[in-house]
């Protein structure tokens, strides 16, 4: 990768993205783009609706760029409130990226998700090929689009990457509307007002992840070694299987007075249990290498330090 355009760069990952890639790969060499732009943007940006077939591929071809990391996409939780928007916008957007990418021969990267998985998929330790029937649609969109992918290094030659990101969690950027955003909600409030109500079950275990984990992964991937790729568009990686009282005890480490409550909301309560307790990341790590580096002890520490910070 020499010169990479972003899509979705102001979302939960392509803000974090950009950031690590300038730093990276230099500011110069790394094209931000979204629906907005933000007045204090460093590096060079574009206005992309990711729907418009002909906006990536003017953007790309004007930058010159050979690769493509498309983030442009409704999360889980909203999806689910305009589905067919949803399937417009992470599917259209997919579709014509891909295109971009095969016209001007990029390498490409989009992230697929722990949402790919379904109510049958095996919930302990979920194997890499497994049944994947998911009930929402984001899971449909993403298995849509791991398949998508797949066709388009089969039939093109497409160079095209991703993982199955679990739930991410980051002090940098809002929950922008997953399941797994109590998360992140959690430390805010243990900060704020030392107690937290979650909208998730005692005792749903769900995978996650801190952010600079899932940073280092996509650009590890993206530096890896073609022949070694077998999976290429769907890899799981993993780092912490968590049930809301877990993240409870981790923050009662540094604040003992936090208080965990419950308001179970039925919508995201069933996206949850759809999904695996536990992924079997062996497939990345002899592949190309990935290996997570927080657990939930060392990431809280962070977020807590973190969060104080921002919010004084």
């Amino acid at each position: 990768m020499k010169k990479i355009l972003v899509t979705g760069a102001l979302g939960q990952i392509g803000s974090e993205l950009l950031r690590k890639l300038r730093s990276y790969y230099g500011t110069h060499h790394v094209i931000g783009s979204d629906i907005w732009q933000k007045e204090d943007e460093e590096g060079p940006f574009e206005i992309i609706d990711v729907t418009d077939e002909k906006a990536i591929y003017n953007a790309a071809k004007k930058h010159n760029v050979d690769t493509i990391m498309h983030l442009a996409a409704l999360l889980s939780a909203k999806a689910e409130t305009v589905p067919q928007l949803a399937w417009h916008l992470n599917m259209g957007g997919l579709v014509n990226a891909l295109e971009t990418a095969r016209e001007l021969d990029l390498q490409f990267f989009t992230p697929s998700s722990i949402g790919a998985f379904g109510p049958t998929t095996p919930k302990k330790n979920t194997p890499q090929e497994t049944i994947m029937r998911p009930t929402t649609m984001y899971g449909v969109n993403k298995v849509a689009g791991e398949l998508l992918c797949d066709y388009y290094f089969y039939r093109y030659g497409v160079d095209t990457r991703g993982v199955r990101y679990p739930g991410l969690i980051s002090h940098m950027t809002p929950p922008g509307g997953g399941t797994t955003d109590y998360a992140v909600e959690i430390y805010y409030e243990a900060i704020k007002s030392k107690q937290y109500t979650s909208y998730i079950e005692a005792g749903t275990y769900m995978d996650m992840m801190y952010m600079p984990d899932a940073l280092n992964a996509i650009i590890k991937l993206m530096e890896a070694d073609p022949e070694k790729l077998e999976h290429r568009n769907a890899y799981n990686i993993a780092a912490i299987s968590a049930a809301p009282e877990d993240f409870e005890r981790a923050i009662q480490k540094h604040i003992p007075e936090f208080e965990l409550k419950f308001d179970v909301d039925p919508v995201r309560q069933k996206i949850a249990e759809s999904w695996p307790d536990n992924i079997d990341a062996s497939a990345a790590e002899e592949e190309w290498g990935f290996k997570a580096e927080y657990d939930l002890d060392s990431m809280t520490k962070e977020m807590l330090t973190n969060v104080q910070m921002k919010q004084n």
